[in-house]
């Protein structure tokens, strides 16, 4: 689970409206990593902010100062759509890149529209949540110009003390404790005209935002497979079903992301074997014999055979060379 960098930003310009030094009070502003950090470093600063604030509803104050540029190439394209409702669909399509926990699903119900995100994954908790909803709410509400009331509002924590300014914020009820977080919108909010619409200018961010999709995508693909081969593995049941199946995909769609990538079964196998190898390796109270059952081969000379192959040399001189100081831990 991962959140934007840009959107990380928000926090750090918010103290600095309070006169509150960033910096200081919760350490540099993260680097992150393809323009992302990971969400328990999103939850850590949040905390530590919270603590620190004691203001309640903070996750609402903190959403208030949201613009197009804390979502990226995802908020510029949504700037650019003629109307909200195309941009709501560029944040359903494009959530990954800014907020990569539960989806965002959207939906028609009737003369309203509503946008939800389960628990599938995991609750991030109630300042992430809040937070997040807040901020759209607030970024639908700047590039329409519009107060932009909505119709309900719902978050799966349990209710905070004061809800007064959770009523004030979103302009309707709102409630805790249910099954799901959602928005509900009236209908008619999405034909009203976005306030920079640039169709040229879309269709270029559109492409950047589904180049960038596709990089996330594909390493998180390829991460997914090594951390769901690592059990198989131990249990002598990496194969291409059985990783499929994990996976919850056909062995065939999966054969064919990984071609996509220019992978196949057997490269992805050796890949993450030799990767565990040499995280082994570096332990010198385990045994050869447990190395090679952990890394699913039948017999330690399988294992020796194919470690050859990956280094031109025998596990248990290279374990050796690593040992030694100032040695290259690799050939």
């Amino acid at each position: 689970m991962r959140i934007a960098t840009s959107y990380v930003t928000l926090l750090y310009e918010y103290l600095a409206r309070l006169g509150v030094d960033g910096p200081t009070l919760l350490g540099p502003p993260p680097a992150g990593s393809h323009g992302q950090v990971p969400m328990p470093l999103w939850q850590s600063l949040l905390q530590r902010a919270d603590i620190a604030l004691q203001r309640p509803a903070l996750g609402l104050e903190i959403a208030a100062g949201i613009s197009p540029r804390h979502f990226g190439v995802v908020g510029y394209a949504a700037l650019a759509c003629t109307t909200l409702g195309e941009a709501l669909q560029r944040l359903e399509r494009f959530h990954a890149l800014v907020y990569d926990v539960n989806p965002a699903q959207l939906r028609l119900e009737g003369e309203q529209v509503i946008v939800e995100w389960g628990i599938a994954c995991g609750c991030p908790g109630q300042l992430v949540d809040e937070t997040g909803v807040a901020a759209l709410v607030q970024l639908a509400r700047n590039m329409t110009g519009q107060a932009l009331p909505v119709s309900a509002v719902d978050f799966v924590n349990p209710p905070p003390a004061d809800l007064a300014p959770y009523t004030a914020f979103f302009g309707c009820p709102v409630r805790f404790a249910q099954r799901s977080t959602r928005i509900v919108l009236p209908l008619h909010y999405l034909q009203l005209p976005l306030r920079q619409a640039d169709p040229a200018l879309l269709a270029l961010l559109d492409a950047q935002a589904e180049g960038f999709l596709r990089q996330q995508q594909q390493g998180g693909l390829l991460q997914q497979c090594q951390q769901a081969l690592i059990p198989l593995l131990r249990d002598g049941r990496a194969s291409l079903a059985d990783l499929a199946s994990q996976l919850h995909r056909s062995p065939r769609t999966l054969q064919r992301h990984l071609g996509e990538q220019g992978l196949s079964f057997q490269q992805l196998l050796d890949d993450t074997r030799r990767q565990l190898a040499e995280g082994y390796l570096q332990d010198a109270q385990l045994p050869l014999s447990e190395i090679a059952a952990l890394l699913g081969f039948s017999q330690q000379s399988a294992f020796s055979r194919a470690f050859a192959q990956w280094h031109g040399s025998s596990p248990r001189d290279w374990r050796r060379r690593a040992r030694q100081p100032g040695t290259a831990s690799r050939n």
